[in-house]
């Protein structure tokens, strides 16, 4: 029997290995009896991959552990798959996967399977991006930003990255005063009334310094605007349902009117006990199945 690397106390149990190996069988079968799983391709259905990861952040946003389990078993569905379809064709098979990310776990933590030793986190990452260089496993630090993610998401970890080899400020106060520079570029650019595109790409400069603040200051700021974008809803929701009750359209209410309803739901957040309910409205796209 081979050595095992890890300590014997996190050994997966049996049952739980049954049960995986049971699941492998089932998407195996469904690939060869199902017409639907039969026709597909990696290809045909990347598409539900990324929306059952979308699926599982927002289970983690609403705080909600059962749709969590569910959500992590429909990806845990995708990986499979994928690789049984993989295998049909010789590329690799599930085994080539859990063996290549076991390699890998191993190798970029030598902190702990290793006799590495580090002073905390930030060696942690830096140790991380300066194996995958050194290795020849990336190229470019940069390689591993994916190009799909949501713009200001893939800002936040191109930061980090380039963190991670050392290129970064030295402190959130030096990235603010970054902030202030953009800022007033943005805004020279906008008072000399230069095209659009020049107008764009300063505007940008400001976005990505505001984001290098935030990642420095320990805030997330894909976390930030997601909370503010549920926040406005629950705010707009709130003058569409008063305004609803006074009988009057949100399209033929006035700006005073609306402004008047949005400080209203400003103050019912702060203080939900008073003159109204403490729910607060579900968040639209929240996972329902």
């Amino acid at each position: 029997m081979t050595e095992k690397i890890y300590d014997s106390e996190f050994e997966t149990a049996s049952d739980v290995l049954e049960r995986f190996a049971d699941f492998v069988a089932i998407v195996r079968q469904l690939r060869r009896d199902c017409p639907w799983d039969r026709e597909q391709s990696h290809e045909s259905i990347k598409h539900l991959l990324i929306e059952e990861a979308y699926e599982t952040v927002e289970a983690i946003d609403d705080g909600n552990q059962q749709e969590l389990k569910k959500e992590l078993g429909d990806l845990l569905l995708h990986v499979v798959f994928h690789a049984v379809m993989a295998n049909e064709t010789d590329d690799f098979d599930l085994g080539d996967v859990i063996q290549s990310e076991t390699d890998k776990l191993v190798r970029r933590h030598p902190h702990v399977f290793g006799d590495v030793t580090v002073g905390g986190v930030e060696d942690v990452l830096k140790n991380w991006e300066s194996i995958k260089i050194r290795q020849g496993e990336k190229k470019s630090v940069l390689e591993g930003v994916p190009r799909r993610l949501p713009t200001l998401l893939r800002a936040f970890r191109i930061q980090e990255k380039a963190a991670g080899v050392g290129f970064d400020f030295e402190n959130a106060s030096d990235a603010w005063k970054k902030v202030e520079e953009e800022l007033g570029e943005f805004v020279a650019s906008q008072n000399d009334k230069n095209p659009l595109d020049a107008q764009q790409a300063e505007l940008g400069d400001l976005l990505f310094a505001i984001i290098n603040y935030a990642r420095l200051s320990g805030l997330n700021p894909e976390n930030a605007l997601g909370d503010t974008n549920a926040r406005f809803i629950r705010r707009f929701q709130h003058i569409e349902s008063r305004l609803t009750d006074a009988g009057c359209s949100i399209v033929d209410a006035p700006l005073e009117q609306m402004q008047q309803y949005w400080d209203e739901a400003k103050l019912l957040e702060a203080n939900p006990l008073e003159g109204g309910s403490a729910t607060k409205p579900r968040r639209p796209g929240s996972a329902t199945n």
